[in-house]
């Protein structure tokens, strides 16, 4: 979970600033690609992991071997976010991407325009599920050390 929320916690404080200020829109927004192809990657891991770990939880629990189990909203908060993500990585942010490139390479001012037009509402879709994303992973996290602190 810290790697998954600290990470874009990283990409929007840091990252993405940095990125804007030191490069144009269009080379920013190239690398900015690249940066959050890498973060899903990652993110695919810690849902992997995630789920490996709740599921050997579960598996253990059930045998008798450890009698801590996920509450009951932790699943739902963590399914949310591996939806999130997979609408972000699988389905609008591939759009996204493709949107991006076509506005980058339009050639009059009215193709750029709508180009830019689309790809902007994508985008605003795609940020907001990251922040939505982002929301989540601290609200889990502040779930399992309320349980922690118990």
């Amino acid at each position: 979970m810290a790697v998954w929320t600290g990470g874009l916690i990283v990409i929007i404080a840091v990252v993405i600033p940095t990125i804007f200020n030191s490069f144009g829109m269009e080379q920013g927004g190239r690398f900015l690609t690249r940066v959050f192809k890498g973060y899903d990657r990652i993110v695919v891991v810690a849902i992997i992991v995630l789920v490996s770990a709740a599921a050997l939880r579960f598996w253990l629990s059930h045998r008798g071997a450890v009698d801590v189990v996920m509450d009951r909203p932790e699943p739902l908060v963590l399914t949310a976010m591996i939806v999130v993500a997979f609408l972000i990585g699988f389905v609008w942010g591939p759009e996204s991407v493709a949107l991006q490139e076509r506005a980058f390479a339009a050639h009059t001012e009215a193709e750029k325009k709508a180009a830019y037009d689309a790809f902007f509402r994508t985008h605003t879709l795609v940020r907001g599920l990251y922040v939505l994303n982002l929301g989540l992973g601290i609200c889990l996290m502040a779930m399992k050390i309320k349980r922690w602190l118990k």
